[in-house]
């Protein structure tokens, strides 16, 4: 076989196809070797290298061109089954999965030690605990939810590798919402629909990630509403994550919402500064081995946990880079380098929300006049829609204490301080505080 540069055709591919789709799929692809025009690659299951040959085939075949192998067509072996390939001679083996964190592979970055609790996420990090102990639980299914970078997806992957540890005996098996449409499309084309609903309804536990993406196609989720039933009735835990509460994915079929919201429904809320900073702090242990010798100067940190707020994989890939340009040029990593170097990042995470579009914002959806909201009256129906803009304006814009108690009837910031505290308390017992905060948020956000 000729000398192929097999890193290089990843890298070409990974540039083709994006980062995500290049770490479900690409991956964990390796090449073993070619003969009379077939590509022999590695895949980790039959469905991985199905799915592969069917989507990215032709890319691949032009890319290993590239690079010099003359080859047709792609061939993959299963890793520990080199007789068994798929798309070629031999027809893969279909079997109950075992003891495995199935057809997605949790990331291996992703466990419950490298995730770093706050109080935005601490109810949905103590849940996915109790259900990755694997043993019998009061709320099934457990639903977790929340915008991109909030860490739904990590507890996925976290409880996936703790259940592996905890209960080898039962079958887990993790998906993404994309990966059940296409076995269920692949299925019926292949009229293989009783492999299909046995290989889901044998399982012990299942997790589906992003399950928002089964908005608008009824047959699946036809399919998925009877496929949770069956574990449903067998007692089998569920969890399910998606972008939104159950109620707020629009073209889900209601009988599917309401089995969704009968478990625990936990939303990963914004982090919080505390948070953010506390996440660097991780993430600044993890560099001390990857970027040996670079020094970061106290106030970077707090920096970046100020200035980009919105998504947790912005703000580590901001470390990140920082880390990577200090290590080649070799330099210490400053505040003013970090304006320099992420100035793209920055422009792009900076709080555009005024105090005034808050306030504007939280009296309508109060129907009280903004200025009853300023003004110095205290009765219940306008000091609790006050205390939460004051929240919001803690929470969505950079403006300090004193700043934000000017703009409220030139209010003292200990005022200030007292209204984000209330409210902090009351979102986590009144659950209508906490839908008002939720729909506010979301509203003045987009």
């Amino acid at each position: 076989m000729t000398n192929v540069n097999w890193d290089q055709v990843k890298t070409d591919m990974r540039a083709a196809i994006g980062a995500g789709n290049f770490k479900n799929w690409i991956e964990p692809l390796s090449l073993v070797g070619a003969s009379e025009g077939v590509a022999h690659l590695a895949a980790p299951n039959p469905f991985v290298g199905d799915y592969v040959g069917k989507t990215y085939g032709d890319q691949i075949i032009y890319h290993l061109n590239r690079q010099g192998l003359a080859v047709q067509r792609l061939a993959f072996e299963i890793e520990g089954k080199p007789n068994t390939t798929v798309n070629g001679a031999a027809k893969p083996t279909v079997r109950k999965p075992t003891n495995t964190l199935a057809d997605a592979q949790p990331d291996q970055r992703f466990t419950f030690d490298s995730f770093v609790v706050g109080k935005p996420n601490e109810l949905a990090h103590a849940a996915s605990k109790r259900v990755a102990e694997g043993g019998p639980v009061t709320f099934n299914p457990l639903f977790l939810y929340g915008g991109v970078g909030l860490g739904k997806t990590h507890l996925m992957h976290a409880i996936a590798h703790e259940l592996g540890q905890r209960r080898p005996d039962l079958n887990v098996l993790y998906v993404s919402a994309d990966q059940f449409i296409y076995r269920f499309i692949s299925a019926l084309r292949d009229r293989k629909m009783m492999d299909f609903k046995q290989h889901f309804r044998s399982v012990d536990v299942l997790m589906v990630d992003d399950i928002q993406f089964l908005e608008g196609k009824e047959s699946t989720q036809e399919e998925f509403f009877h496929t949770y039933n069956a574990l449903a009735d067998q007692g089998k835990q569920m969890i399910i994550s998606a972008d939104r509460a159950p109620g707020e994915i629009r073209d889900l079929s209601e009988r599917i919402k309401s089995r969704l919201q009968c478990g625990l429904v936990v939303d990963l809320h914004p982090t919080d500064y505390e948070l953010r900073l506390g996440i660097l702090h991780a993430k600044q242990e993890m560099f001390v081995n990857v970027y040996p010798g670079v020094e970061i100067v106290t106030g970077v940190l707090e920096f970046l946990a100020h200035r980009i707020s919105s998504n947790v994989r912005v703000l580590e890939g901001a470390l990140n880079r920082l880390y990577a340009l200090a290590s080649l040029v070799g330099r210490t990593v400053t505040v003013e380098m970090a304006q320099d170097c992420l100035s793209d990042i920055l422009r792009a995470s900076d709080r555009k929300l005024t105090i005034e579009e808050i306030q504007r914002k939280v009296s309508e959806h109060y129907d009280i006049r903004l200025s009853d909201m300023l003004g110095p009256k205290r009765t219940r129906t306008l000091a609790r829609p006050r205390q939460v803009a004051m929240w919001l304006c803690k929470r969505l814009t950079s403006r300090s204490l004193p700043e934000i108690g000017r703009k409220f009837g030139k209010r003292d910031h200990t005022t200030i301080m007292h209204g984000v505290r209330k409210i902090d308390e009351l979102r986590q017992s009144d659950s209508q505080i906490s839908d008002d905060l939720e729909l506010l948020r979301r509203a003045l956000e987009h």
